[in-house]
């Protein structure tokens, strides 16, 4: 009984953690062209951490220059940065994304 008390509380903890605002480095780029995601058409910003690709709701993807862009943009390179948000619908919902330059 104990033990699946213990099981109990540590899912409860994650399930409720989930839902609280973050601040850690991603991954960014186009969920389509570089992360592979699917269900929605045309290019879109994503984030990809833990293995795991996330659309970002938030941000836009030409919020940062020209997704295009040979050099910098997200639909050719994959950029990484500090994001600010919570995961919310198997969706990412940003409230800050700024771009670690290396």
């Amino acid at each position: 009984m104990m033990k699946k008390l213990v099981v109990l509380s540590v899912l409860l903890f994650f399930a409720c953690s989930e839902n609280k605002e973050k601040t850690f480095v991603a991954e960014v780029s186009c969920g389509q062209c570089q992360f592979h995601l699917t269900g929605q058409e045309g290019c879109d910003l994503a984030i990809k951490f833990e293995g795991k690709a996330y659309f970002v709701d938030g941000a836009h993807i030409d919020d940062f220059g020209d997704a295009h862009d040979k050099n910098s943009g997200f639909c050719e390179v994959i950029r990484t940065a500090e994001v600010t948000g919570k995961l919310e619908n198997n969706r990412f919902k940003a409230t800050s994304i700024k771009l670690i330059e290396k």
